[in-house]
């Protein structure tokens, strides 16, 4: 890892610097290809691939959120509400939904909200990546979010369209969506990613390329057209972007945290900045681990008990996690705040 110094003064616009930042975007795009491609070539390594994905990514991005919302008592009495007050909101929803349209609209409602999730996060990195790199990026910030959200839209209905039975082996009902409305979309993001990369040519030429920020952007094409529309099979293809999602978060958390407390132990958050010193990864990353292991054991074992009730429960808890992770993200990463972007070192 370089010196905050040192990125703060990196003219390609780097985060953090260029081994961190490359791992960030290269680094976790190549592990999620090669994943899928391991899966497209043999499906029976789905199984394995997808276990290491949960207990080593999945289930460690979940809990690395509470991070920010519980690891000191500042970031406690702040977000109380969000850890006591909205699960219970929460399950109730799930509940609900579970008993009055039935078990597939749970996977229903996951497979098109983690959709929106998972644009949304880039989205947010995105953002960030585009005020590091500050007056590099000259083009209209318009045409950059149409080319970034393009895409996901036309991923979705391009699974729309494909009217899937299942969804990670589990009963889903998409929205109808005709064919020509996956042509129209096809054509806009294509026609707006191709004159972004024509923007981006022209920038080169003049020498003033943001190096990062188009470096994430085309690792965000790449993986949601793998995702959602090169790989035919709908599981298959959600693996490749929930790697990708997965590993992206669990180093922005690290990264945000590592910036929060660069100037040293803070005595009022002793056990998270202590953690989260740049010398200590390691131990964070353990850390963060080790407690989601100890969680989602539990978790496991507590469902196990009710054997006759074990996958209805299942549904209901996990995507009551799930659901909880998408509201509080939405709420606790916007770049547009001051202390967001004090803290990631970002111009407002």
């Amino acid at each position: 890892m370089v010196s905050m110094a040192e990125a703060t003064a990196a003219p390609a616009g780097w985060l953090r610097g260029r081994p961190f930042d490359l791992t960030f975007i290269v680094g976790i795009t190549a592990v999620a290809l090669l994943s899928g491609a391991v899966v497209v070539a043999d499906p029976r390594l789905f199984g394995p691939i997808l276990f290491l994905d949960l207990w080593l990514l999945g289930y460690h991005h979940v809990i690395s959120t509470y991070t920010r919302l519980c690891f000191d008592k500042e970031s406690l009495r702040q977000h109380r509400f969000l850890l006591f007050g909205l699960p219970p909101l929460v399950l109730a929803g799930v509940v609900l939904i579970f008993v009055g349209l039935g078990a597939w609209a749970i996977p229903t409602i996951y497979l098109y909200w983690q959709w929106f999730h998972y644009t949304r996060q880039s989205f947010g990195v995105s953002q960030v990546y585009r005020r590091k790199a500050g007056e590099l990026i000259d083009e209209s910030p318009w045409l950059t979010k149409a080319a970034l959200y393009l895409l996901p839209l036309w991923g979705i209905l391009y699974r729309s369209y494909q009217e899937p039975e299942t969804f990670l082996w589990m009963e889903v009902r998409v929205l109808p969506v005709p064919g020509w409305l996956v042509d129209g979309a096809a054509l806009a993001a294509l026609a707006v990613m191709g004159f972004w990369f024509a923007q981006r040519i022209a920038a080169w030429m003049r020498g003033r390329l943001p190096i990062a920020h188009t470096l994430y952007m085309i690792s965000h094409f790449v993986v949601f057209y793998t995702g959602y529309i090169a790989i035919d099979d709908i599981t298959h293809g959600w693996l490749v972007i929930n790697i990708w999602h997965n590993a992206q978060y669990v180093l922005f958390v690290w990264l945000f945290n590592s910036n929060r407390f660069k100037n040293g132990i803070d005595p009022k958050a002793r056990f998270l900045s202590t953690i989260s010193q740049a010398d200590k990864a390691w131990l964070y990353f353990g850390v963060c681990l080790a407690l989601t292991s100890v969680f989602y054991l539990s978790v496991d074992l507590a469902i196990d008990q009710f054997s006759h009730w074990a996958l209805p429960l299942a549904l209901i808890v996990y995507q009551t996690i799930n659901f909880h992770h998408y509201i509080v993200d939405s709420l606790i990463w916007k770049v547009r705040k001051k202390p967001m972007q004090k803290t990631l070192g970002i111009a407002p």
